[in-house]
């Protein structure tokens, strides 16, 4: 086996290192680029007076246009290199948030945010399957752990940067300056990022169930991981998108205060949360196979009661519960991802990640953003969070239950 197909890579500077750290900040662009909207949203309504049902549908159509387009790039991934296909969709977002900054009515926004689901389809496909290639099914919620890091970043500097650029100059210039960095980093994943061999570090069994497309609809790991996950993601995407609005409205705070302590706990959480996740996750994987799904559940059923009183306790309470909330929220982010690419094998792995990208937005952040708005327009915006809690108990149901589901991670005969 060559160097660039070894299942785990020791040297600092191997194919797999660099790989990694550029598909990290990739990933960090990525979610400043998404965050940025719900930052500067208060700016924006303020410009254009858009109501909070309106101002939901924009994010219901970046992953309506990320639905439609996961089913495409999925299959291509699985069958030509994934390469420029990274490259492609990273360049496409990096300059859509660039031309954020020439908006000037509902139409132009609406088709610009709903453009940028066409390059997250491709990376948030494209670059678990790519590290999955290099390390193997033990390594992997170590390495996703890691690469994850960058949601939590990502949205801190998204939240923090629109907030208070936005306030100090207009809610256009978050836009134009965190555009840039997208497209230089594209450049250098062409040149520096590789594309190993598909399959080389899978020690798994590649049964019918695992390694077919149709075989997905009959594996219950995959379906269980799937859709915990979904509901989970129609929490965190409602949460995440109306959040900074809801401190200004019922914590009596500035825009850019609100995007400040938003991004500052999520940052905080993310890291710690993350980290101290995919650290119990891999302790517990070397005497419990379930351990991926088991920790998953305990992450969700955690965050519940903070996350109640967040919405519905004193207001005095809401930033140190929602500072809980989201340190047990992100302990499942680099295990329940893991437990994804874990269920299935090297020759539907994208195509698998599609399908799962397809169901956690279509019953996920697609709606819960506009669902959220309606039922703030026609109640009150902390009712309306209300409804994730829901979600949350659905989703720790459904990921206790597919414990007994997860394979078993024997090592193939040498």
């Amino acid at each position: 086996m060559s160097t660039l197909t070894q299942p785990v890579q020791r040297s600092r500077f191997s194919p797999a290192f660099a790989t990694l750290t550029l598909l990290i900040c990739l990933n960090l662009l990525n979610y400043i680029d998404r965050y940025l909207l719900p930052g500067t949203q208060s700016l924006i309504q303020k410009e254009f007076g858009w109501d909070d049902e309106k101002f939901g549908l924009l994010t219901t159509a970046m992953f309506v246009v990320y639905m439609l387009c996961a089913p495409l790039t999925g299959w291509l991934g699985d069958r030509v290199s994934r390469k420029p296909l990274i490259v492609g969709g990273a360049i496409l977002w990096s300059l859509l948030t660039l031309s954020t900054a020439w908006v000037h009515d509902y139409r132009s926004m609406f088709i610009r945010h709903a453009l940028v689901g066409v390059g997250e389809a491709s990376f948030g496909i494209f670059a678990p399957a790519v590290l999955s290639d290099f390390y193997d099914e033990r390594s992997r919620n170590r390495i996703l752990s890691i690469f994850y890091l960058a949601i939590p970043v990502g949205a801190a500097i998204g939240y923090t940067s629109g907030g208070v650029l936005g306030s100090m100059y207009n809610w256009r210039t978050p836009f134009f300056v965190c555009a840039i960095p997208g497209l230089i980093v594209a450049a250098l994943y062409w040149i520096f990022g590789r594309e190993p061999e598909r399959g080389a570090s899978d020690r798994v069994k590649a049964t019918a169930d695992r390694s077919t497309f149709l075989g997905l609809f009959k594996n219950p790991a995959f379906l269980t991981a799937t859709f915990g996950l979904a509901m989970l993601t129609f929490a965190m995407g409602g949460i995440s998108n109306w959040i900074a609005v809801f401190l200004e409205r019922f914590a009596g705070m500035s825009t850019a205060a609100a995007g400040t302590w938003v991004g500052a706990i999520t940052v905080i959480d993310g890291i710690a949360g993350t980290a101290v996740g995919g650290f119990i996750a891999q302790r517990w994987l070397k005497t419990n196979h379930k351990a991926l799904y088991l920790l998953s559940f305990w992450s969700v059923v955690l965050t519940i009661p903070f996350g109640a009183l967040v919405f519905f306790g004193p207001r005095a309470w809401a930033l140190p519960s929602l500072f809980a909330a989201e340190f047990f929220l992100f302990l499942n982010t680099g295990p329940l991802n893991a437990a994804i690419v874990n269920s299935v094998s090297a020759p539907v792995r994208a195509t698998a990640i599609s399908v799962n990208l397809f169901c956690i937005h279509f019953f996920g952040d697609t709606f819960s953003p506009g669902i959220i708005g309606a039922v703030s327009v026609r109640s009150n915006l902390r009712l309306a969070l209300g409804v994730t809690l829901v979600s949350l108990i659905a989703s720790a149901i459904i990921l206790g239950s597919g414990a007994r589901f997860a394979p078993r991670l024997e090592e193939k005969p040498a």
